[in-house]
């Protein structure tokens, strides 16, 4: 019984003594305190080749992310009125087979989308944010059986626009890689 009640108190004490701040949840944003307002116009696509609404898609995701995760700040397509912007672009869009069935056709796939962010404080004209080289990768498989084929690369181009816009938006909201320089 003694033996118990000693475990209990250092249980206690260790607890006490300093692993309650382990853990320190994020409650302030890495953004200046001004900034409410953020513009995402839609990215720009610079790659080679057409790939259907992957600049908006990456866009939507990035705008959906702000308003799930951005702690109350409003978010618009337009720079009118804004207090921030987020500007991308779609650099490089790489779909190639990864993988060949017995009979020399690829069966997996892997997409490849390189973009570059940067996020701009329009009221100190300073650059928040900056990373040219965002490379996202993801992969799908298609079915043998001809008949139940499903092109996966839709679900692939929207799993990575949505990887994409939540470290956007981390970056944004913990104040990753801010930068002190003033732009033009």
């Amino acid at each position: 019984m003694k033996s118990i009640k000693f475990i209990a108190i250092i249980l206690v004490l260790i607890w006490v003594s300093g692993f309650t701040e382990c853990y320190k949840p994020v409650t302030n944003s890495g953004l200046p305190k001004d900034i409410k307002i953020v513009a995402v116009p839609t990215f720009q696509f610079e790659a080679k080749g057409l790939r259907y609404k992957v600049d908006s898609r990456f866009t939507e995701a990035v705008m959906k992310e702000i308003i799930k995760r951005g702690h109350g700040l409003k978010v618009q397509s337009g720079r009118g009125g804004a207090d921030a912007v987020i500007e991308g672009n779609i650099r490089d869009f790489n779909f190639s087979g990864v993988l060949l069935d017995k009979d020399g056709r690829a069966r997996v796939y892997e997409v490849t989308i390189v973009g570059a962010v940067t996020i701009r404080d329009l009221h100190a004209n300073k650059v928040i944010y900056d990373n040219q080289n965002f490379v996202f990768r993801d992969s799908f498989e298609f079915s043998n059986d001809p008949r139940s084929f499903f092109n996966e690369e839709d679900p692939a181009v929207e799993r990575m626009a949505r990887a994409f816009a939540e470290s956007v938006v981390s970056a944004m909201i913990n104040g990753l890689g801010v930068k002190d320089r003033k732009t033009k």
